[in-house]
């Protein structure tokens, strides 16, 4: 089946409603410029309070380096994930943690430039000029879908919801699903029945594969 992120959590009732309907990680965001920032002394109090099978995932922005390591470290972070323009060399630079590289996609997909970032992992998410992140709009799917050979688990996110979840995953065939705008009330705020509602979608799917 493919895993579930909820991204964008800053509450420890959102966190907890998220794992009991299902999800398999929590996304934290720890960009000051974003509505859905946490801080990170705040994190560790919620984090301190979650099930350890919870995969607890950090999420920056063309942060200096010592910063993410004080937060990693801080918050217990399984993984980081990077959403800004770091570069390769950065990105290896944090041995012992499994890194998540995020693309924004426009208008094109550029390959070869992504694979030059041997990390656990890589993440699709929509352009916005504006934006990092939790716009709530999808990109053109079938950008992603042309391409083979990549190894690494992917992360589909940008736009997502329980009524087109279904169609992403038929199209893209991703690991992990990253969702955040599409299970809120506002940023910031989570709604169970639509976190609910959302991973009962993607449980649908699978019980109609195995039929």
């Amino acid at each position: 089946m493919v895993r579930v992120k909820i991204c964008g959590i800053t509450n420890l009732e959102d966190a907890l409603n998220a794992i009991d309907a299902g999800c398999d990680a929590l996304g934290f965001v720890f960009y000051k410029k974003s509505p859905r920032y946490i801080v990170p002394l705040a994190a560790k109090r919620l984090i301190n309070n979650l099930p350890q099978r919870t995969i607890k995932i950090g999420i920056f922005v063309n942060e200096k380096e010592i910063q993410v390591r004080k937060v990693a470290k801080l918050c217990k972070l399984d993984m980081l994930q990077f959403h800004g323009d770091e570069t390769v060399e950065f990105c290896a630079r944090f041995k012992g943690y499994k890194i998540i590289k995020a693309f924004r996609v426009k208008d094109k997909i550029n390959i070869p430039d992504i694979l030059r970032y041997k990390v656990f992992a890589y993440l699709f998410d929509t352009f916005v000029e504006s934006e990092r992140g939790g716009t709530g709009k999808k990109f053109n799917w079938r950008l992603l879908s042309r391409f083979g050979g990549i190894k690494q688990p992917i992360f589909l996110s940008g736009g997502l919801n329980k009524d087109n979840v279904k169609k992403a995953i038929s199209s893209v065939r991703p690991d992990w699903v990253d969702v955040s705008t599409g299970v809120e009330i506002k940023p910031g705020k989570k709604d169970y029945r639509k976190i609910r509602d959302f991973i009962g979608a993607l449980k649908k799917i699978k019980k109609e594969r195995i039929r």
